[in-house]
Order: structure tokens, then sequence, then C-alpha cells
């Protein structure tokens, strides 16, 4: 397809290139349409797995793939990286910072970002986990604060660097506290003999009376147990109040020293300048109709964590799961061109798969329907799932020899601090938009 094919289709332009994003461009190949996908990024994320990069099981090249290589063999598809700043919806202007950008349609499949709920301190010394780059912050410093300890003389001083807090008991939270509680018993003693794993604590903190409350009962009450035989402390209906990189304390008057503070409680939206805040909802989620359309936009839409299709069966919208983004990616690229062919349009209907989580080695839990497991062979059907979901073939080969040594030796993975991690300064960003405003 040449330039002047291109110039007299549709522009179709779609920020984000996570789940629904791909999916959207992946729907409108050897369509008449001209695809334009941004990212701040040239890679997908496999983001169910970043919690294995964060505790050194995998490398981040194991669950990342370079977006030009996935669209190499789709003509009419071309991909920039770009940081898109506002949208011009009278002129259907992108502003960003390669330049304007024109859009006929134009699908917003940003995702979403950590909520610390307006918590500044929190913001500031705990630690998000919603990228590859926070997710090896993550690996660095956790494996910096181990190495901390060596060197501090007494128990008590040692204390602070080896309590490890997770905050929030979703599937991201239960998974990464028990990737860590496995690494405390099966690891520490042999890369740090000079500590015990009685010397390492972790917690999961979550403010509801049950972890993975989205899930089914019985898949609740069984990664409660699983957890706790794993050695880790979980704490349930606690509120988390502040955290000032040496202590965090709770509501209840509780209160941990830690170096370390893990944050998944919380997600919302985001997405550029230029969306009325009239039609953003709770969670910072854009409203959209049953069509995926912003409401009161003509073209444009939103997708995956970022919308929010708000019914009377859905007065929350739907789940932040990658499956959503992905059936509505599909859905959209189908929708729009039945709009570009003057057809009648199409309504999403969303069709929940199951859910599931791991704990550790062994342990897991399925909700499909009313069909619930939980222990070896739902570990199985996880591990199955998620392998055959990572985008690649190498990427799905390593992921599963690096899987295989690990469940052979106890002993696999990656435990590199290839860069010292450091907190920037705490006002720098303050200090430059004051700057800024002074010029």
């Amino acid at each position: 397809m040449n330039s002047q094919q291109q110039n007299r289709f549709p522009r179709v332009v779609i920020i984000g290139g996570g789940f629904g994003g791909i999916e959207v461009a992946k729907g409108l190949k050897n369509k008449e349409v001209d695809v334009l996908l941004l990212d701040r990024n040239n890679h997908h994320t496999f983001q169910p797995l970043l919690y294995q990069v964060a505790t050194g099981t995998l490398d981040a090249p194991s669950i990342a793939f370079p977006l030009r290589k996935m669209f190499r063999k789709q003509e009419n598809f071309t991909f920039r990286i770009a940081d898109v700043r506002g949208i011009d919806t009278t002129n259907k202007l992108l502003d960003t910072d390669i330049g304007p950008i024109r859009y006929d349609y134009l699908v917003i499949a940003t995702g979403a970002t950590t909520n610390f709920f307006g918590n500044k301190d929190l913001e500031y010394y705990a630690m998000p986990m919603k990228n590859v780059r926070e997710a090896v912050n993550i690996r660095s410093f956790f494996l910096q604060n181990i190495e901390e300890a060596l060197l501090k003389e007494t128990p008590e001083e040692r204390e602070p660097y080896l309590n490890f807090v997770v905050v929030g008991g979703g599937p991201t939270g239960v998974e990464l506290s028990g990737a860590i509680a496995e690494l405390r018993n099966h690891i520490l003693s042999k890369d740090y003999p000079e500590l015990k794993k009685e010397d390492m604590n972790v917690y999961l903190v979550e403010g509801l009376p049950k972890v993975l409350a989205n899930l089914s009962p019985q898949a609740s009450e069984k990664a409660e147990l699983y957890l706790r035989e794993l050695g880790v402390k979980v704490l349930l209906n606690v509120q988390v109040t502040g955290y000032n990189g040496d202590e965090i304390t709770f509501a209840d008057g509780q209160c941990v020293k830690t170096k370390t503070v893990l944050w998944s409680a919380g997600v919302m939206g985001q997405f550029p300048a230029g969306i009325s805040q009239e039609i953003v909802v709770r969670g910072n989620r854009i409203r959209v109709d049953e069509e995926c359309r912003v409401i009161g936009m003509k073209d444009i839409f939103a997708i995956g964590d970022v919308a929010a299709m708000v019914t009377d069966d859905l007065p929350r919208g739907h789940p932040g799961v990658a499956p959503v983004a992905q059936q509505q990616g599909r859905f959209l690229a189908k929708n729009i061109m039945r709009i570009i062919n003057g057809q009648p349009t199409e309504q999403f209907k969303y069709f929940d798969k199951g859910s599931m989580a791991t704990i550790g080695r062994n342990k897991a839990v399925v909700d499909i329907g009313k069909v619930r497991f939980q222990g070896f062979f739902a570990w199985w059907v996880w591990m199955f799932v998620h392998l055959m979901s990572l985008v690649g073939f190498r990427n799905r080969v390593v992921t599963f020899i690096n899987w295989a040594i690990n469940y052979i030796t106890f002993n696999a993975g990656i435990r590199l601090i290839i860069h010292k991690y450091q907190r920037p300064p705490r006002y720098s960003e303050e200090l430059k938009q004051l700057s800024d405003t002074m010029k």
C-alpha cells in the first residue's frame, strides 16, 4: 500500500500498545484504513507476569515484545514512539512531542496507572509495578536492601531492610507476596548464608476482610491459606495511613518498620488532556457507551482499563483485566469498519472466561464460571494459560525453560542489580513546574 493509497483511506489512530490497542490494530489488518499506533515505549508488555520480573524469576525481555516486529507483515500499519499530551476534538488533532497528528477515528487505549489516592508520601516512597521499568526497579531495590542488611550488626538494625510489605490483596498483591515468600523460603539462605529465612518477613496488607475479593469465596479462602502456609503475614481489614520510607502506619495503630513497600492497592485511568471531566467517573475512567464510544464524541472511542462502560448490570463498568481490553479491541475494530462502510453497529458483550491467581509452587486458584478448583491442577492451568498468552515464540520458550529449571532446582532466576535504584529528589518535579511558570 503506497502513501497515496493510505492518504485517501480514513486514519485510525490508536493511543497505547497494551492488550486493547494491539487487538484493534490486528483487527484492522488488510482493511481500507490507515492505522497509526502511538506509545511511549516501542514494546508491548505482558503485565500479568511483571511480578516475576520484580522477584527475579524472569528477565524483562521475556515478557516484552517489540511492537514493530509484531506488525511487520501488516502493510496498513505505522508505529511511532510518542507522548500524546492533548486531544483537539474540534480539529481532530493530537498534540504530541513529535508534532501534531491528524486522526479520523481515535482509540484511547492508554490503560491505567497506580493510584495512591492522593497520598503524596506513599506516592514518593512506595514502589508501584505497572511497567517493566518499575518491575526492574523493585528487583534492584529488593536485592539492595538485602545487601544493606548484611552490613548491619544487630537484628534490630537489619529488621527494616528485611521486612517487605505488599499493599493490596488483589491478584497482583497475592502473586507478588507469594513469590517473595518463596524466594525467602528457598533462596535467601543459599545466596546469603549469613541470613536465615526467619530474619525476613513478608506482609500482605488488605483493607477488605479477604484477599482476592473479586473471586469466589472458595478461591479467596484457599489463597489466604496458601499465603499463610508460605509464611506471609496477612493483615486483613487494615487501612494504610502513611509511609515515610522507614515505617508504614495503619489506621488501627499498628506499624511496621520497613524500607520496602510495594503498592498494588489501586489503579486509575490515564489519558491525554482534552476529555471533559464531566464524563470521567470513579477511578479516573472515561465513560463510554455500549459501542465503546466516548460519551458525547462521534469519532473517539476508549477501551480497556481507561474506559468505564456503565450500565445497570455494571454500575462500575467492566473489571480492569486483560480479557476485557482484548475483547473490546477486537469488537471495536469490527465496529469501526461498520461505521466506515455505513453498516449498522453492534453493542459490546463481555464474555467472562474466568479468573485465576497463583500463590506459589503447586498453589493456585481458578474460577471458570461455576467451576472452582485450587491447588496443583489449578497451578498447571495458570501456567499454561499465561505461557500461551505471551507474545512471541522465543518468549514462550525462554519462560518455559526458566519455569522448568526453577521448579527442579528451586534456584533459578535473574537476581542481578544492573542499575542501583535510587529515588529521585523529592521535590524535583514540583521545582521544575515552578521554574516553568516563572519563565
